[in-house]
């Protein structure tokens, strides 16, 4: 408890919690005493050893008392109050604990202290008696490595061992014996190690007797079935087996393992057969029962049944343990989840068969019970032979359980009962021995019904049908649905009306589970068995954990282990014991009591339990929810001064404790009882117990309900339609998970009360949205089923069971009345759990008294609170909604109803009353509209039209229209008006309807604000909103179905609309139409695939930039007008592997090729590029073909025909006429590479042999060689002009801009279109998957700012502009960014692959130019003020200073002749934006056209550079006074000798060889000027003078550089800069400077080598 609560408590009443009282045990007349010298100690958890105990305060102290006889001290050694641990001191302590002997704790970090006596090393230490101080104790997992230390939860102390329960759930054991359940033989054990049986299994508790061990583990999760092995794998035996008695046969699947004992000294008496019990499984009874069953055992029998459902069970732990039964076998299973699985599946019955089977075979009491078959445990979805064999050949199954087979499913059990049954009378008497108490009487009704409802039951798919009574969620279910299919009665009539069960379903929740303590558990025991104390139905020892399997499915919360005997505490609050019962100290005197039995508790049930030496301590709750102590074991009283011991035949009550205060913890030890008691200050504690008592109740009440109502109701025939039967389930699995979840929280109410008890800590607090989910989950079904008049169609089919259960049902519903209708009755039993919601709020609000109003703990207790009472409020008001509407349906005319009846459907009101009438309606026509809490309804006279209210628009008419009280309803396809008969009636319809559409659009009404109670204020629903809708009569959208926005009845906003016909469009919607963004997809029926579209609309068709992909593998991507492709587009038809792949980009017009366009025919190696017009060649246009041949000339429909020129690719030429592809035909000339050339007349295919007529001429020898043929020089003319080609691009571009045709057009209105642009742009790139780069975003932000200019044109503003430009070309969201993109890719695709040919070197510089010419109109459009092309801006004086940083030989003669400012033109704005992404397929062009040049230039480059610099130079002819005297290599000077080699003007020739890395010609320029001024810096060190430079002086200098630099591509590079120069700059003085770099080019391929 922390200080918040400390101080708003008073401060004594603080100290008044875990008060600490002791008396000694053995009688039932005590008197608790205060443990002295705790001084106000609040202690939290106590243990108690045989003579000594531990406390464990709040603070993380230990104190010990008692006898402690391992302390050295005599004083120390027998304590009467209680000794701080010191050695603990500093260790924050959580838990304790106390064997026999010995002492545990667990520390806040999870390490282990133990002391005491070792003397079997159950403290772990080896080699020494006694420990006398707290040790700690390493832990560490040997699996992990490095070796991990194992955190600890739990310890647990037995006599000579200890386990403890690590935080991931796993079990550590040490000290000595069997029970420690390790795979070992030598102990003792001192180092702990795990009990490796239960690993990865999820283990809840543990619990240490004297000698055995017990744990509390969490079922798996439920897998599938696998078949059941048919054999034993450990000794071969059939594990199934028939024997034939004479009236019936009795199918065993009981295989005992002779190998799968644990054989110990006691063996042979564990096969003594008791004569007087001739049963056909051979019970096995053992030494210590053979009195017992000297008794007539049919007494016994049905208790037997009734408390411990499934003694006999076969085991399944992987052959190591036996089961209680040696008979014909026990089932082995080679997987523990199968085992565990089928045993789930056959937990109950194994008892109930082993009774029915001895009954029929003890004539003396043939009457007294009732007769069952013979039973066939089948495993459920088994597909094994043996079975099936075994199935067919019993002709079905019988009895109380079914072989749920294929096979056996077909049959009728019926003849096979009538076959088999033996005729049998009423059942006898109900209980036999033991006190029937309540919990008896209460347990035999329950069986009694589970008995019968067992006998109906009919079989269906391979599932086990029946679950037994508790949830335990791991169960396989069968849906009714499918139990139609056999119907056959299984035994006879027993008086009562026949049911059959159907499984409620799973009902835990992951969440839930998470959350608060499962109930889906198991106990598993193992150590000595002697006193029948691990509860498997014999007294053998177990090596290993084993599963008690007759606690399955109990819900088993929390054991306890005794000296000899063990209690389970379920989650229903009984209690099963079992073990050693000389002192009576099980709570019963029924025997065996080897197997578990209930405890015959008084009071209103059990939710603590201890365990002692020789007697159990019971913690009951009482009527003023006080818990009561109750005490069984020995009685010891005094008469006449002699002891006379004599033993409790039922718990007894202890009245002196009651008088103590609230007991929060009991504990029992050896010699000693001893309680904790928490006093009531300001009535928090009591509240508390209250909560706590009142939740374990209501949970004992809906299992009730659940056992003794649901499940039998589930189980009656004909309970309608297939319709009601589902709401039925969903509500009785919605209740099944209400229940559990109630169960898991007064098991978690338990733990809390044993703890701090903390507030805020409260369950219903930290997860109320669990509870708040699960009752409104809970209330929804069972409204929905009131709705649909389930309860009135229960009732008949009911009548007869629950006539005979009229006042069973009367206490669960708590309705007192008489004569109440059943259906009455149904209502209210089903309704009854929402009452608990009230019992919450009341609760926490009691609580939240005993705080400070301003404490966070009282606001939290008031907020929960009024949530609980909220939603109360709430889920009441469901209920009234749903029986007006079931009052509506009572008197809607039938027809109808089956069609508008639907479960979640509420009325909210009609019009029966004539105040609502349709406007322009007909004489005779009725009209009559109900609205529902989803759809307006339009009923006429036999027919009707629902319009879902999500798409329905309601508005009240203005009243000068002349429409009085008018409401004007508008749906997607429908539009009609409401007239209503007062203005009253039209206010009430018009907030009905407007509550009631938003209603529908916020989804369900479930989702109020918790505790915001209902007056939220009410707006308009919103005219835009989200739904879905059906089309049923609109021409274009006929069946379709739409889900998205809309606006006012139409589509509008985003949204998907898919086709009856398997048409989809998903995207954006302008009032009804597909307008902006979107996928479209179509089905081509003959491939059977999707076309498929993505790409923007306009007013319903496909219109601007999109991608279509076709079913035929083709795919376009481009321009879209009218659902056409139009304008620019790229057509990739085919796959490379394809038969024809080819790729066109270029214009269309109205879905066919038309303009300029590239088209690349992969497959025959050929590219055209040239007019199109109507998806044919048509006009001028260039091929070009991977072999090397050019053609360019006029072609008509797909052919070269008309003049032409070809190029092969040793230079041939032919120029002249063509009539079909690379067919001559004509005039022409034949130009051959050395110049000699032919005239006349050709005919034939270029490479098959042409025949000619003509003239062969030789020109002179004397003419200059140096010309190339005629030919090569007019390339291009027949080709399209530059200017013409793309045009559609551009042409886009501007009407992006908003210009219709090329600079017409406002400029502002184009700055608008742009940021139009960039803003949609941005917004359908946020909702896309791919997300913008920052840097992207950063660009997109900078861009939405305009350059502004005003006054004069300064060089800054041309700066501005340039990064402007340099930012939107970088984004393809900016118009120019994606023409510059488009023509990039154009460009690409013209001249990479087969376009790489050197013949289109000149056309492909000729299209940068046009591109510049044309961006640059495009840029003077935006920036009017940039002046036009080859203009200047002045310089600023300052710029002018600013710039006079040349070599100092040159600054004079630049004086001469200023230049006057800065020019602008094309190439400089542009080139910087566009050449650095045209730039490898232009250089490739270079190369390849300068190939044979670069080849000799490098060739002696090579030769040259062996040589040294001094050598160089002087071949070189440079003057030695420019000769670098010294230089610097690696930062230190040396002087140039000999051999020095790449050192002399190393600064220079590095930088020269930066040419390489730039794009633009400016950029190379500007290197190459930087490498002049190198030069000159370092010549001027040489000579340190002034000196000026003569050309004659300078070039061997540069030369030798240029040698030095080593470019491969020197020559791509001079041709490059020689094309896209700036015209100026031609005269100036880098166009010197470059000038002197081509000479260089020259002068070294002509360079003689000598």
């Amino acid at each position: 408890m922390d200080s918040q609560e400390r101080s708003s408590e008073e401060a004594e009443g603080a100290k008044e919690r875990g008060l600490v009282y002791v008396w000694k045990a053995g009688s039932c007349s005590i008197t608790p005493e205060r443990l002295p010298g705790l001084s106000g100690k609040t202690v939290l958890q106590a243990a108690l050893g045989i003579h000594h105990g531990l406390l464990l305060t709040e603070g993380g102290e230990v104190y010990s008392f008692g006898k402690l006889p391992w302390r050295s001290g005599p004083e120390e050694s027998c304590a009467n109050s209680p000794v701080l641990e010191n050695t603990l001191l500093g260790h924050h302590v959580i838990t304790v604990a106390a064997g026999s002997f010995h002492n545990g704790a667990v520390t806040e970090s999870g390490v282990v202290y133990m002391w005491g006596n070792n003397s079997a090393g159950q403290c772990a230490v080896a080699n020494q008696p006694c420990v006398p101080e707290p040790q700690p104790i390493s832990i560490s997992d040997s699996e992990t490595s490095p070796l991990l230390s194992v955190r600890i939860l739990q310890l647990a102390c037995g006599e000579e061992h200890t386990l403890a329960l690590s935080l991931s759930r796993e079990i550590w054991a040490w000290g000595s014996g069997c029970q420690l359940g390790l795979i070992t033989t030598t102990f003792p054990v001192t180092k702990p190690q795990k009990v490796e049986h239960l690993a990865g299994r999820v283990v809840l508790q543990i619990a240490c007797g004297a000698c055995h061990s017990l744990a509390l583990v969490q079922c798996l999760p439920v897998q599938e079935m696998k078949p059941i092995p048919e054999r034993c794998n450990h000794c071969s035996q059939l594990l199934i087996t028939m024997t034939d008695k004479e009236d019936h046969v009795i199918i065993s699947d009981s295989h005992c393992c002779p190998l799968g004992v644990a054989l110990s000294d006691n063996q042979p008496e564990n096969r003594v057969f008791c004569p007087s019990l001739e049963t056909p499984e051979g019970k096995s009874v053992t030494g210590s029962q053979s009195e017992d069953c000297q008794k007539p055992l049919v007494e016994e029998h049905m208790l037997v049944a009734l408390e411990s459902d499934g003694a006999s069970m076969p085991s399944s732990n992987d052959g190591q343990e036996d089961s209680g039964i040696s008979s014909p076998g026990n089932i082995l299973f080679p997987d523990k989840k199968e085992g565990k699985e089928y045993l789930i599946s056959l937990s109950d019955h194994s008892l109930n068969e082993s009774l029915a089977k001895n009954i029929c075979t003890e004539p003396e009491q043939p009457s007294q019970e009732e007769q069952l078959g013979a039973c066939i445990p089948g495993p459920p979805g088994t597909s094994t032979s043996a079975l099936n064999s075994l199935v067919a050949s019993c002709a079905s199954a019988v009895g109380v359980r079914v072989a749920a087979t294929y096979e056996a499913g077909a049959l009728s059990l019926k003849k096979v009962m009538n076959f088999y049954g033996t005729p049998s009378s009423e059942p006898g008497s109900q209980s036999g021995g033991g006190s029937p108490g309540p919990e008896a009487l209460k347990d035999s009704r329950e069986e009694q019904v589970r008995l019968e409802s067992m006998q109906g039951k009919k079989s269906s798919s391979l599932v086990d049908i029946r679950e037994e009574e508790s949830e335990g969620g791991s169960r396989r279910l069968s849906l009714p649905g499918l139990l139609s299919q056999v119907s056959p009665r299984l035994l006879r009539k027993v008086g009562r009306a026949k049911m059959r069960t159907v499984a409620l379903t799973p009902t835990y929740s992951g969440e839930a589970d998470a959350l608060l303590p499962s109930l889906r558990t198991e106990v598993w025991s193992w150590g000595k068995g002697k006193e029948g104390q691990l509860g498997h139905g014999d007294v053998l020892p177990r090596l290993q954990p084993l599963c008690v399997k007759s606690l399955d499915g109990k819900e088993v919360i929390h054991l306890s282990a005794g000296g000899h005997h063990s209690l389970a505490l379920t989650a229903k609050s009984q209690v099963y014991s079992w073990g050693s019962n000389i002192s009576g100290q099980l709570g019963h005197l029924n025997s065996p009591t080897t197997v578990p039995r209930l405890a015959k508790v008084c009071g209103d049930g059990v939710w603590s339990t201890a365990a002692g030496l020789d007697h159990s301590l019971f913690l009951a709750d009482e009527e003023d929810f006080q818990p009561g102590l109750y005490y069984s074991g020995q009685e010891t009283t005094t008469e006449n001064n002699l002891y006379e011991n004599s033993c409790t035949k039922s718990p007894i009550l202890l009245l002196s404790c009651s008088k103590i205060g609230y007991i929060s913890n009991v504990i029992a030890g050896g010699d000693n009882c001893l309680v904790l008691v928490d006093k009531n200050v300001m009535g928090y504690i009591a509240s508390l117990h209250e909560l706590a008592s009142t939740e374990r109740r209501f949970y004992f009440k809906l299992s009730e309900i659940k056992s003794q109502v649901l499940r039998p109701l589930l189980g009656l025939d004909n309970l309608g339609n297939a319709n009601t039967i589902q709401l039925l389930q969903e509500m009785a699995s919605r209740f099944s998970k209400l229940c559990y979840l109630i169960g898991q929280h007064g098991a978690s109410l338990s733990s809390f009360l044993h703890g701090v008890k903390e507030a805020r800590s409260l369950a219903i607090l930290k997860h109320s949205s669990l509870f708040l989910d699960s009752y409104t989950e809970y209330c929804t079904s069972v409204t929905n089923f009131l709705v649909m008049g389930g309860f009135m169609l229960l009732a008949k089919p009911a009548i007869d069971f629950l006539s005979k259960n009229q006042e069973l049902l009367q206490k669960l519903s708590e309705k007192n009345e008489e004569n109440l209708q059943l259906v009455e009755v149904l209502n209210a039993l089903f309704f009854m759990p929402f009452g608990r919601l009230h019992n919450y709020a009341r609760t926490l609000l009691k609580l939240a008294t005993c705080f400070e109003v301003a404490s966070p703990e009282y606001q939290k207790l008031q907020d929960s609170s009024s949530c609980y009472e909220s939603l109360a409020v709430h889920l009441s008001r469901k209920r009234k909604e749903a029986e007006y509407t079931l009052g509506f349906w009572k008197t809607f005319p039938g027809k109808m109803t089956d069609s508008l009846r639907k479960p979640e459907r509420r009325l909210i009101c009609e019009s029966s009353n004539r105040g609502l009438s349709l406007q322009h309606a007909g004489r005779f026509s009725v009209n009559w509209f109900i609205l529902f809490n989803d759809a307006l309804v339009h009923a006429q006279f036999s027919t009707h039209h629902i319009f879902p209210l999500s798409t329905l628009w309601v508005e009240a008419l203005s009243e000068e229209a002349g429409n009085v009280n008018g409401l004007k309803i508008t749906t997607p396809e429908e539009q009609f008006v409401l007239v209503s008969s007062t203005p009253q009636e039209k206010t009430k319809w018009l907030r009905a309807i407007s509550q009631a559409v938003d209603q529908a659009l916020k989804g369900t009404s479930d989702l109020i604000l918790y505790g915001a109670g209902g007056n939220v204020p009410r707006q308009e629903p919103p005219i835009s909103r989200s739904a879905k809708y059906t089309f049923y009569k609109d021409p274009r959208f006929k069946d379709a179905v739409y889900d998205g926005r809309w606006l006012s009845g139409r589509p509008h906003g985003r949204g998907i609309l898919k086709w009856a016909d398997g048409r989809m469009y998903a995207g954006t919607f302008r009032t009804g139409l597909e307008d902006g963004y979107g996928e479209y997809r179509v089905l081509n029926k003959a491939l059977n695939k999707d076309d498929h579209y993505v790409g923007y609309w306009k007013e319903g068709k496909m219109c601007g930039h999109g991608v279509y992909s076709y079913a035929t593998g083709e795919v376009y991507e481009g321009c879209f007008q009218d659902n056409m492709r139009h304008g620019h587009g790229l057509l990739r038809s085919g796959k490379l592997t394809s038969s024809s792949p080819s790729m066109f980009i270029g214009q269309w017009t109205m879905d066919k090729k038309s303009g300029y366009g590239v088209f690349d025919d992969i497959t025959r190696g050929e590219k055209y590029m040239g007019m199109w017009q109507d998806d044919v060649c048509q006009g001028n246009g260039v091929v070009v073909t991977q072999f090397g041949l050019y053609y360019e000339g006029a072609f008509s429909t797909n052919k070269m025909m008309g003049t032409g020129i070809l190029l092969s690719e040793d230079d041939t030429v032919y120029e002249g006429e063509f009539s079909d592809n690379w067919t001559l035909s004509g005039k022409g000339t034949l130009t051959l590479p050395n110049g000699d050339y032919i005239e006349g007349l050709f005919s034939g295919e270029w490479g098959s042999g042409i025949k000619i007529t003509g003239t062969y001429f030789k020109p002179s020898l004397y003419e200059n060689e140096k010309d190339k043929p005629k030919a090569l020089r007019k390339l291009g003319i027949l080709a399209v002009p530059p200017d013409e080609k793309w045009k559609a691009v551009f042409e886009e571009c501007w009407n992006q801009l908003g210009c219709e045709s090329p600079g017409q057009g406002d400029r502002w209105k184009a700055w608008d279109n742009i940021a139009v642009a960039l803003t949609t742009n941005r917004r359908q790139h946020k909702d896309s998957p791919e997300l913008l780069s920052r840097s992207h975003t950063q660009t997109l932000e900078s861009l939405e700012f305009i350059p502004q200019h005003i006054g004069a044109f300064t060089l800054e503003k041309y700066e501005n502009i340039k990064k402007y430009l340099i930012k939107a070309c970088d984004t393809p969201l900016h118009p120019l960014g994606k023409l510059v993109e488009t023509l990039v890719a154009v460009y690409r695709m013209t001249y990479v692959g087969v376009g790489a040919n050197r013949r289109l070197l000149q056309e492909a510089v000729r299209e940068i130019k046009s591109y510049l010419k044309r961006i640059f109109q495009l840029v003077r459009f935006l920036f009017p003020d940039l002046p036009e092309e080859g203009s200047t801006i002045p310089f600023l004086a300052t710029e002018t200073k600013g710039r006079r940083s040349f070599c100092s030989g040159k600054s004079d003669s630049r004086s001469e002749s200023p230049e006057p400012g800065y020019v602008v033109t094309s190439f400089g704005l542009l080139l910087p934006v566009l050449l650095p992404r045209l730039y490898p397929p232009l250089f490739m062009l270079y190369a390849l056209d300068n190939e044979r040049e670069e080849d000799i230039y490098w060739e002696c480059v090579l030769r040259l550079n062996k040589q040294t610099d001094v050598a160089l130079l002087s071949f070189l002819g440079v003057q030695a006074k420019f000769w670098p005297g010294a230089v610097s290599i690696l930062g230190e000077s040396r002087k140039v000798s000999s051999n020095t080699k790449d050192a002399c003007f190393a600064s220079a020739v590095e930088c020269l060889q930066q040419i390489s890395t730039t794009f633009t010609p400016a950029d190379k320029l500007k290197v190459i000027q930087q490498t002049f001024e190198e030069i000159s810096q370092n010549v001027l060190e040489t000579l340190q003078e002034d000196f000026l430079w003569s050309m004659d002086d300078l070039f061997p200098v540069f030369l030798y550089v240029v040698l030095r630099a080593r470019i491969r591509n020197l020559g791509s590079e001079v041709h490059l800069i020689e094309d896209l120069m700036d015209p100026y700059l031609q005269h100036g003085e880098q166009g010197i400077m470059f000038t002197t770099l081509k000479a260089c080019y020259y002068q070294i391929q002509h360079e003689k080598l000598t």
